[in-house]
């Protein structure tokens, strides 16, 4: 087949942009609309992320002087609803939320920790480390209030076996409350298994094992006295769990600020 002449392949370029030119010229102008759109929605979240990180990290700072003045909780409480209404399914809403229901819990205004839990709950955030939170802290809540089978039903919820020391000794605690040794001693001696793999603390479990009649021994820790007969529900047993869920409310509040910026 002959070569086309000069002549001949810009009449075949001018036909073939007159037939197709004007569909082209649309999709590559619509491609790049889409193109850029995205970056420019992508920054956006970026940089709201990025200012509801700082906010949120300016609730926790202000944690300890909201818990004793009334004028700071009320700036507190307004700033940490501001991003939940903001953003109410962000990590940093939920993360405010905790705040939130951490001061009432300490308060002892367990309705309202109970309240702010509950409609945290319905948070679509992409983490399970914080719904997890959620629901123990709800238990807590419960256990608080002597609702113990609604207690049970919350940790039941936590499935993330990062937390399965602390929904077992939560669990335990429930169970000498109501009576229930046999189970008692099973749900302390699963967190006790988990707690020695681990080899996280573990010296209150040891003594509340041993007040259910339960002898476990730890080279790395002395054994404690044993009782002659199970003892009531251990007051500090919900104190013990707060603090492991405060602990894994910062580490997941730093993984998400690392993330997020």
């Amino acid at each position: 087949m002959a070569a086309m002449t000069d002549e001949e392949q810009k009449e075949q370029l001018k036909s073939f942009m007159g037939r197709y030119g004007s569909p082209i010229v649309i999709g590559v102008l619509l491609a790049l609309c889409a193109f850029f759109g995205w970056q420019w929605w992508h920054k956006k979240q970026s940089i709201e992320s990025a200012n509801r990180t700082v906010q949120y990290q300016q609730i926790l700072n202000a944690q300890e002087q909201a818990s004793a003045d009334d004028a700071a909780y009320k700036k507190l409480q307004a700033d940490a609803n501001a991003i939940v209404k903001e953003a109410p399914d962000s990590a940093q809403a939920l993360q405010s939320q905790l705040v939130l229901a951490k001061l009432a819990f300490d308060k002892k205004d367990y309705q309202t920790a109970s309240k702010i839990l509950t409609a945290a709950q319905s948070s679509k955030v992409d983490d399970e480390g914080l719904k997890a939170i959620v629901n123990l802290r709800l238990a807590y809540t419960q256990i608080e209030q002597n609702q113990l089978d609604q207690a049970l039903k919350y940790l039941a919820l936590v499935k993330n076996e990062s937390f399965t020391p602390t929904v077992e000794e939560a669990r335990g605690d429930i169970y000498v409350a109501q009576k229930k040794i046999d189970e008692a001693q099973k749900s302390y001696k699963k967190a006790w298994d988990v707690l020695l793999e681990r080899k996280q603390p573990r010296e209150l479990l040891q003594i509340k094992l041993a007040n259910v009649g339960v002898m476990v021994e730890d080279p790395e820790i002395e054994s404690p006295i044993q009782t002659s007969a199970p003892a009531s529900a251990p007051n500090n047993g919900a104190d013990t769990a707060n603090s492991d869920a405060n602990a894994a409310t910062e580490n997941t509040a730093t993984d998400n600020t690392a993330s997020e910026s």
